[in-house]
């Protein structure tokens, strides 16, 4: 299961953070037997009651371990042999059955169970569902997610399995795979699912909703059923979903290979979620409602069918669906739109990443999940940018080949990055090892400096010497460079291998300059001048620095959340009496207390771009200890109030400035290059 992405104009930032991109993380499944689910399960939403019965079918069995969820009580636990015996020594927790090795060729499984299912909460955040899935109910809705633990399961396995779902009248629900029958009467609903294909596990969402169908005709003219279970109040939007779908298979169908399901639908969620499953997406009413999503979020989720949901990454090795499809959607639909776009997509990957701090940062084969902004830095973009890199060491034919080898090969698979290596090994016939091992093995970037530049006349024109530095241990790049002369700059890219290495480049022209890698196509540490500040240098930085400039109460109160909020933890406070440090500080306060801080430590007052746009202004500034200063100041306590809600998702921004909730400015200040006088 996947979590989405945001909107344009500041609302695709924050939709990009509640819904994300990535695949919700489960335990890392082994393969070594054969096991099917047969399952019948009754919910009542409202009274938030669950009672389910489940025959566990595995083939050649070996030693197991079957679990359930600590909320629920078993009333029937069975196997070949007779009774399961006690799962568990007191009430709330986990039942578990640990199962010996077997020699017989089948055993079975039947357990029934009951209980009572979490309140559901819309209040909550996609970070917070995130954060501790719970199988949910209530009138609006009821989402029970893989990881609760809702169902009886062998752990750590792929398994197929069969689902009946029964509900009271007016609700409606399903789990991922092919819809075999449904009635709906004034009886209850009822409906058959099942999923022939081994999967990660199950995951069941049911509402009010209202359902609207279409038809797609895959690459190979077979029919794929699509569907939208929408709540009433946006039954609407359903045709454009439909239609946006189908232009979304059409073109991974076109780019990887056969879409591997015969449906695929979009189910409204009462919380602001967004997940993606095989066949379907899950997102939140108010996710739904935004024009843009349809044209960049949902694409993400159709194509989390063929990545993450279609050939399943080994966790043990490194989840690398996200950053694949990050690539193939969210910085794809960027290139579609402009070169510029684009850049502008890989200096928020680069600048995000030089916001980490030293121990946030991992290899990318320790990823597994999002768990925090830093985790996603790691796992999503650092990892979108080597599958970038890729593709420019490959060429985009090569590289496509390979995807569609991939696809081809693994499709229902557990998958490593090593598997992905050696199939653009096979189209490509080059050796990727060095590649693959610096950029997944090592936490971290190369910095890469230019440390000389110098020209001198020949026979033929100039002659260029240029040496590169990177420190120990070296990383093998290809450095593209652009030379400044008297005409057109020209492009170079240069094979970098030693920590410090000098080219000689031949020229038509007389350079003047050299500017490295200003079109940021190298996954690498910008120089302190190539990385504007942005609010995530304060967000993510352990050693942040908050100062409150009020004494109302209600003021500090609202600005204490906003802090902790903003950096996920509990904030290092600062009194007024006590001077800043040389850590990254965060400072909010009322528009009088800001200007007369800023005065009295000597720093320039609020930038021209914001200071008279809206009713609270956020910005950045660099120290000249080099440290991030992020200012949040508010006319009132409402407009700051107004902020707790969306300020978080503008990490990637320099400035704001707000109306309410609504951004009415915002950008980043500037990037300067890395640039070296030709001497």
């Amino acid at each position: 299961m996947s979590p989405l992405v945001l909107l344009r104009n500041g609302l695709l930032l924050i939709l990009l953070s509640i819904i994300g991109n990535n695949v919700l993380a489960r335990p890392a499944p082994f393969q070594f037997n054969q096991i099917e689910y047969d399952m019948t399960v009754t919910i009542d939403p409202v009274k938030r009651t669950i009672e389910g019965v489940s025959m566990i079918t595995v083939e050649r069995p070996r030693e197991l371990q079957l679990l359930l969820g600590g909320a629920y009580e078993v009333t029937q636990a069975e196997f070949n042999d007779g009774p399961l015996g006690q799962s568990r020594e007191q009430a709330g927790q986990p039942h578990i059955w640990h199962i010996p090795f077997h020699f017989r060729q089948q055993i079975q499984f039947l357990i029934r169970w009951q209980g009572a299912l979490d309140t559901l909460d819309t209040s909550l955040d996609h970070h917070q569902t995130l954060g501790k899935p719970l199988a949910v109910s209530g009138a609006g809705g009821t989402f029970l997610p893989d990881g609760s633990n809702w169902y009886p399961r062998i752990a750590g396995e792929l398994a197929r399995y069969k689902v009946k779902i029964e509900l009271p009248p007016g609700y409606k629900g399903l789990v991922p795979g092919r819809l075999v029958e449904e009635s709906d009467t004034e009886q209850g609903y009822r409906a058959s699912f099942e999923f022939t294909q081994p999967a990660e596990g199950i995951d069941l969402m049911a509402g009010p909703y209202v359902i609207e169908t279409q038809i797609y005709h895959n690459i190979k003219q077979k029919p794929v059923q699509l569907r939208t279970y929408f709540h009433p109040e946006i039954r609407e939007l359903a045709a454009d979903y439909l239609e946006a779908v189908k232009h979304y298979l059409a073109r991974y169908e076109t780019q990887i290979g056969e879409y591997a399901y015969s449906e695929f639908s979009v189910v409204s969620s009462p919380t602001p979620t967004g997940f993606g499953m095989p066949t379907l997406t899950y997102l939140g009413i108010d996710v739904l409602k935004l024009p843009f999503i349809r044209h960049t979020s949902l694409g993400h989720e159709v194509l989390h069918n063929w990545w993450g949901n279609g050939i399943y990454p080994d966790y043990r090795s490194g989840n690398w669906s996200e950053g694949l499809t990050t690539f193939m959607a969210d910085y794809a639909y960027q290139e579609d739109q402009s070169t510029e776009a684009a850049r502008e997509m890989r200096l928020g990957w680069l600048r995000d990443f030089a916001a980490l701090q030293p121990g946030q940062d991992q290899p990318l084969t320790a990823f597994t999940s999002r768990t925090h902004d830093a985790s996603k830095i790691v796992g999503y973009n650092k990892a979108a940018m080597v599958f970038f890199m890729l593709r420019e060491q490959l060429g985009s034919a090569m590289f496509q080949r390979g995807l569609q080898g991939l696809w081809t090969t693994h499709r229902f698979k557990i998958t490593p990055w090593s598997d992905l290596q050696k199939m653009f090994e096979i189209v490509s016939g080059q050796s990727l090892q060095p590649f693959f091992s610096q950029w997944l093995e090592r936490a971290g970037a190369p910095s890469i400096a230019i440390a000389a530049a110098a020209s001198n006349t020949t026979d033929n024109g100039y002659e260029l010497t240029l040496t590169l530095t990177q420190p120990e241990p070296a990383y093998q790049l290809q450095v593209p460079v652009i030379v400044e002369t008297d005409q057109e700059p020209v492009l170079h890219r240069l094979d970098l291998q030693q920590t410090q290495q000098t080219f000689t480049l031949k020229l038509a022209e007389k350079p003047q300059a050299v500017m490295l890698d200003p079109d940021l196509r190298l996954f690498r540490q910008l120089a302190p001048q190539e990385a504007p500040p942005i609010l995530r240098d304060v967000m993510v930085h352990p050693a942040t620095e908050t100062l409150i400039l009020s004494d109302q109460d209600d003021f500090r109160q609202l600005a204490a959340t906003l802090a902790e909020k903003l950096q996920r933890r509990t904030p290092k406070w600062l009194t007024n009496d006590q001077p800043l440090t040389g850590a990254p500080a965060l400072i909010i306060g009322l528009h009088a207390d800001v200007e007369r801080w800023l005065s009295k430590q000597t720093l320039p007052p609020i930038p021209h771009t914001i200071a008279t746009k809206g009713n609270a202004k956020v910005w950045t500034a660099a120290r000249p200890e080099g440290a991030t200063l992020a200012i949040v100041s508010a006319t009132d306590t409402a407009a700051l109030e107004a902020l707790l809600r969306p300020l978080p998702h503008y990490g990637r921004q320099s400035y704001l400035a707000f109306d309410g909730r609504q951004v009415i400015e915002k950008g980043i200040w500037p990037m300067q290059a890395q640039r070296t006088a030709v001497e």
